[in-house]
């Protein structure tokens, strides 16, 4: 099942406020080679190649369907390709700076992950990274929760998604050991205020359901749907409701 950028993007204010609080911590050091992992429709990696105009930008992105909006934006200093965090791993190019707004937490085993993409920044380099603290956010649990039962668990053959995301307390460490100095690491609830319970299925339809309903036929599907909204309505019984999204914000530059 593909991304679709237009249900991702119904939540596009809401997104960008994180965006917009881990770009302001980056420090313009001109002539940046910068890379942005999880670029999506690529309009955040364009935002940045503005803030900072003489450095140039590359946005990498698994999905094809996302990459697809990148393409009108792409420029001199601006490029578009679509591959994995693991490609990225992979490969010998380093950067002035590595980026990363909501998508490493899709990447798995962040104790290797994250010793890994600094082993990719030149020295004084920096890393920019925002990610939903999944472990603590309801939806998620909810989600996790119903795959973990019946009739579901079976015809997802005991497939289910557990988050790779770490505490604030374990990425401090990880930085640490591996040579990120300047650490500025914090926990930050953007609320979403939801008038129904549509509101917060829609939410995260357009992002963490999308593995499991691509593990199921049509009519399971229709029943996984079901039954994850009457779990949202049970759990938000007044409307309308406050979910405090959780996120986590590092930045850091190495040694």
């Amino acid at each position: 099942m593909p991304w679709n950028p237009d249900i991702y993007n119904q939540f596009k204010n809401i997104r960008f406020k994180p965006f917009f609080d881990l770009a302001e911590m980056i420090e313009d050091d001109l002539k940046m080679k910068a890379i942005d992992i999880g670029c999506g429709t690529g309009e955040q990696t364009a935002i940045l190649a503005d803030k900072f105009p003489q450095s140039t930008f590359t946005g990498i992105d698994s999905s094809y369907e996302m990459l697809e909006k990148s393409k009108s934006l792409e420029n001199d200093r601006l490029h578009f390709r679509q591959a994995t965090t693991e490609e990225i791993l992979n490969n010998d190019e380093k950067w002035n700076l590595i980026f990363s707004n909501a998508a490493l937490q899709w990447s798995d085993d962040h104790q290797d992950l994250f010793p890994g993409l600094i082993s990719k920044l030149e020295p004084e380099g920096q890393l920019a990274v925002q990610m939903p603290y999944q472990p603590g956010n309801i939806l998620n649990q909810i989600l996790f929760g119903l795959a973990n039962d019946e009739p579901f668990k079976t015809q997802l053959n005991s497939w289910n998604r557990p988050s790779a995301v770490l505490t604030i307390d374990e990425y401090a460490q990880i930085l640490f050991e591996n040579g990120i100095e300047n650490l500025h690491l914090s926990q930050k609830v953007y609320p979403i205020i939801a008038e129904d319970h549509d509101t917060l299925f829609n939410f995260i339809s357009g992002s963490a359901l999308i593995p499991y309903l691509e593990k199921l036929n049509e009519e399971q599907q229709q029943l996984f749907t079901k039954e994850f909204k009457q779990r949202i309505a049970d759990n938000f019984p007044k409307l309308p409701a406050m979910y405090s999204f959780k996120r986590i914000l590092m930045y850091g530059r190495k040694r």
